[in-house]
């Protein structure tokens, strides 16, 4: 098996040790999560429920494709989910690391698999906002692939440097409107730009953007003022904001996050305000309907348990556990917003770092 490939075994999934070392490191890609994250260990049952005994579905390893690199949100994710439905199952769940292009790669090889449920993706955030700012995309998202099941939410923090003589979202805007202020992001189109593009358009605040390499590099120029804020994956900026080096004022979703849970949402003090990263699961359209439900019942009931939150715990992650048809309405709603943030932010977004 190529070293990109994670499996979960018939023999109880991968020991307790080996999961915690390959999960340990976790860093940021370019509108993607990074962080550094120990999880639990929880394995599950050795003996598989009898789930699978009830139909023909699965009777033989699903293949997850992800479009992200090894030790990356997604695959975290997906191998969490992959070792819990196997104790449902029974049956293998091969977690397929495809990275590149912001997921264009995972996805293109995933419409040229068979359509029979046994080949499913990781569709995120990030590949959303891929689809919406890269030029000659060969497929289309939406018609493309079927859902399954939203996992779940994640919010993004805005953090100011520590001098900044602002301590809350309502202080930053009349700061802004006062003088120019210029925030970082990890490049153009990536989902700290587009964070920021809302921001200005829903605050009028007289904001500049500032392309980096990465997030690293944003929070860097935050802390030596080059820029005066910018937003990160909770697990990124935790660190930092509990070292004093950056101040966090609020988080990008429409709830509190329980692991910042002082940290208020944007939305208090900007109506309107709302853009989150998340994480799903679609296969190719085509693949059989009866298909499909099966797969996002086991989905949605695995999210739902406490021993996946629980080990899932460190990313911040507001878990879901949808049905296919809810997913379909988020996917929509998701759509329409991130089009509509990125037509406001024009020139600004050329492309995807």
């Amino acid at each position: 098996m190529k070293e990109n490939q994670s499996e979960v075994t018939q023999k109880g999934g991968i020991s307790r040790r080996k999961f915690l070392v390959r999960a340990a490191a976790v860093t940021v890609g370019a509108a993607s999560l990074g962080f550094s994250i120990n999880l639990n260990g929880r394995g599950v049952s050795a003996a598989p429920a009898v789930y699978a005994a009830q139909g023909t579905y699965p009777d033989k390893p699903i293949r997850l494709v992800i479009g992200s690199a090894p030790g990356s949100g997604p695959d975290i994710i997906s191998r969490v989910l992959a070792e819990r439905l196997y104790g449902l199952w029974g049956q293998r769940v091969i977690v397929d690391s495809k990275p590149g292009a912001a997921g264009i790669i995972s996805a293109t090889q995933v419409l040229r698999a068979p359509s029979d449920g046994y080949t499913w993706m990781m569709l995120t955030s990030q590949l959303h906002i891929a689809t919406e700012v890269l030029p000659n995309v060969k497929f289309d998202l939406d018609k493309d692939f079927a859902s399954i099941s939203l996992i779940g939410t994640v919010p993004y923090a805005l953090v100011v440097n520590p001098e900044l003589p602002v301590k809350s979202i309502r202080e930053l805007i009349e700061l802004a409107k006062k003088r120019p202020l210029r925030y970082g992001s990890s490049g153009n189109g990536a989902a700290e730009h587009l964070s920021g593009a809302l921001f200005k358009r829903l605050t009028g605040a007289n904001v500049l953007h500032v392309p980096y390499k990465g997030v690293s590099e944003a929070l860097t120029a935050t802390m030596g003022n080059e820029v005066q804020f910018t937003y990160g994956a909770i697990p990124a900026v935790q660190a930092l904001i509990q070292a004093g080096r950056v101040r966090a004022l609020g988080v990008t979703t429409l709830t509190r996050s329980a692991v910042l849970p002082d940290v208020p949402p944007i939305s208090e003090a900007v109506p309107g305000y709302q853009i989150h990263g998340w994480y799903s699961v679609v296969a190719p359209t085509g693949t059989p309907d009866a298909v499909l439900t099966q797969a996002s019942t086991a989905v949605a009931k695995v999210v739902k348990e406490k021993q996946f939150g629980e080990q899932l715990v460190a990313l911040g992650i507001n878990l879901v556990g949808s049905s296919r048809g809810e997913l379909d309405t988020f996917r929509i709603e998701e759509r329409k917003r991130i089009s509509r943030i990125v037509k406001d932010a024009g020139d600004e977004i050329k492309e995807i770092k």
